[in-house]
């Protein structure tokens, strides 16, 4: 059972994402980059419901970032679930959507070591193949994919099951590999892209995580380093109106 815990203010805030932010127009793949087509998505979406570890059962999705708070899909249920041998990391390099070619930015992935809290959702029966077409088209753009559809283990209170998670590709180019929080924090105060910045995201997941009484340390620790960053670039953060009007509501 998850305990709830106090809550703690954060050290970063809207304000110090209004410092990051800045309009930046969308370059497109860039030169060299292969895209997923329809045929491609069907193949992955087909691939993995022939491999679903209980068929006719139900279909359970871990999200440990983005996907808590914004889903993409409908979902009949959802709960806490632990998965091992699994955690976030910031180590998916983002030239695109979150950050440019020209700065770069990082985004975080399930990659393999340590223990990982997040939420499961319990997807709905009907069109399973839908479903996962439209979860995949918004996690995996490139080829070869950076974020590879995986059945994991979950563990839960009331045991353990088999979820749908995307979990980092070490294979793929923009695999970042390990950095220590400090690196990490130095690119999200700075890095933005046509969708919104680093440090966005990592409020956006640190915040609706905390609602749901999950606190990964790293995290925590990493929200207070780019909010350090972010006034040692900009001068001290005072959380104005402007700021306060900034929704950090922008999907991935």
């Amino acid at each position: 059972m998850t305990v709830p815990r106090k809550p703690r203010s954060l050290s970063l805030t809207p304000a110090h994402v209004a410092k990051v932010h800045r309009a930046v127009t969308d370059g497109g793949p860039g030169p060299g980059a292969v895209l997923h087509s329809d045929a491609d998505y069907d193949e992955w979406v087909a691939r993995m419901i022939r491999s679903h570890p209980a068929p006719g059962s139900r279909t359970m999705l871990f999200a440990y970032g983005s996907l808590i708070w914004k889903p993409e899909i409908e979902h009949v249920g959802e709960t806490v679930g632990v998965a091992r041998g699994w955690h976030r990391s910031f180590c998916f390099r983002m030239i695109r959507f979150r950050g440019t070619p020209e700065q770069p930015g990082l985004m975080m992935a399930l990659d393999r070591g340590g223990q990982c809290r997040g939420v499961l959702y319990e997807l709905p029966d009907d069109d399973l193949e839908g479903q996962f077409g439209r979860l995949f088209r918004r996690e995996f753009t490139y080829k070869p994919p950076n974020s590879m559809p995986r059945w994991i283990k979950v563990e839960t209170d009331s045991g353990p099951v088999s979820a749908l998670a995307f979990v980092m590709n070490r294979a793929s180019p923009l695999y970042a590999g390990p950095l220590s929080l400090e690196a990490v924090a130095e690119v999200l105060a700075c890095a933005c892209g046509h969708v919104g910045s680093g440090a966005e995201y990592l409020l956006n997941t640190v915040t609706h995580l905390e609602a749901r009484g999950i606190r990964d340390r790293n995290l925590w620790r990493l929200q207070a380093l780019v909010a350090e960053c972010i006034e040692r670039h900009n001068g001290a953060v005072h959380a104005d109106e402007a700021a306060e009007r900034l929704m950090v509501t922008r999907s991935v």
